[in-house]
């Protein structure tokens, strides 16, 4: 794990600790004087993954701004979908909150809950844009995609790759990936990025899609090898890893957003003032920092309706994906 990092994990956790912080004073004329109390934050994945730390970075700023615990729990379960069934059930007033990656988007698409998430769910701010490294165990013998995929079509269904959960965005790209290249490769589900991860590293798995910001870090330390970024370009936080796009599968990307929800009904004014203390934490000196150190990008300002429209549309793409594809998830 990166110094940057392991930083912000180390000051995110004190988000559930009384401290003696200076904070300023929220908003006038907010509902019940909002926040009143201490504010519930979950996160569908395990801790370590990029989402985890980029929530408990925001939660420890709002904590600090409006003097009020913004405690995060994590919530695994279904590929996130226990976290995000949650959310749908909890009361609209702003003291549920969650920060979530791509398993509140596929929810919806891949039939994972009852409800569709457009309808019950509150956007109410994007907090970064990323994309994801196709990592592989230092142990296997490939250096680039091209590499991978002869090693895949020598040994037919021995291969394997972590994901986040089944139906997360990185098991859909998994499978796009192995459609695309036209392998046979087994999927690995677990709960969360950090988990996958980890058995990655111990070599129980030879490859994972995993968020920049998780990755880096594993990169960086050596315990893992990156052989392509997901993106149509090549990151400068990733000299000389080439896309996958350029490596032997023409036209693939799977980029990933990080953002804050609420259950939909949340007064106008906590919303309004949630997505500005958000987007005000994202764009600190310190934690765009952090967040581009990783490959990663502090989302541009945007209002709850401007992220709204995205998250509509991110779902339509995911529909429209898995039906054409004729993916089958459990």
């Amino acid at each position: 794990m990166n110094i940057s990092m392991a930083r912000l994990l180390a000051t995110a956790a004190l988000c559930g600790i009384a401290t003696g912080v200076s904070a300023q004073k929220p908003p006038v004329g907010l509902p019940g004087g909002y926040p009143a109390k201490s504010v519930r934050v979950l996160v569908g994945t395990s801790p370590g993954g990029g989402v985890d730390a980029i929530t408990r970075g925001v939660a420890q700023k709002l904590t600090e701004q409006w003097g009020q615990s913004f405690v995060v729990e994590n919530r695994t379960g279904g590929g996130g979908v226990l976290a995000v069934t949650l959310l749908a059930q909890a009361a609209p007033d702003g003291y549920t909150v969650y920060g979530g990656g791509s398993q509140v988007i596929t929810a919806t698409p891949l039939n994972k809950v009852p409800f569709d998430t457009r309808v019950v769910l509150q956007p109410v701010a994007q907090m970064t844009g990323s994309w994801y490294l196709m990592l592989v165990h230092p142990s296997l013998p490939v250096n680039t995609v091209k590499e991978l995929i002869a090693l895949a079509k020598r040994r037919p269904g021995t291969l394997n790759y972590g994901s986040a959960g089944t139906g997360s965005a990185t098991h859909l790209g998994g499978e796009l990936f192995r459609s695309k290249a036209g392998i046979d490769i087994m999927h690995i589900p677990y709960k969360g990025t950090g988990q996958s991860l980890i058995d990655l590293i111990a070599g129980q798995t030879q490859m994972v899609f995993a968020s920049t910001i998780s990755g880096s870090p594993h990169v960086k330390s050596g315990k893992a090898r990156a052989i392509a970024v997901t993106s149509l370009k090549p990151l400068p936080a990733f000299p000389g890893v080439p896309t996958v796009a350029e490596s032997g599968v023409p036209g693939f990307e799977l980029d990933n957003i990080y953002g804050l929800y609420a259950p939909a009904g949340v007064p106008s004014a906590i919303l309004a003032a949630l997505n500005r203390e958000v987007v005000q934490a994202i764009h600190t000196p310190d934690m765009r920092g952090r967040i581009t150190a990783d490959g990663a990008d502090p989302a541009a300002p945007n209002t709850p309706a401007e992220f709204k429209d995205r998250f509509a549309a991110q779902i339509a793409m995911w529909e429209k994906f898995i039906k054409s594809s004729g993916i089958k998830v459990e």
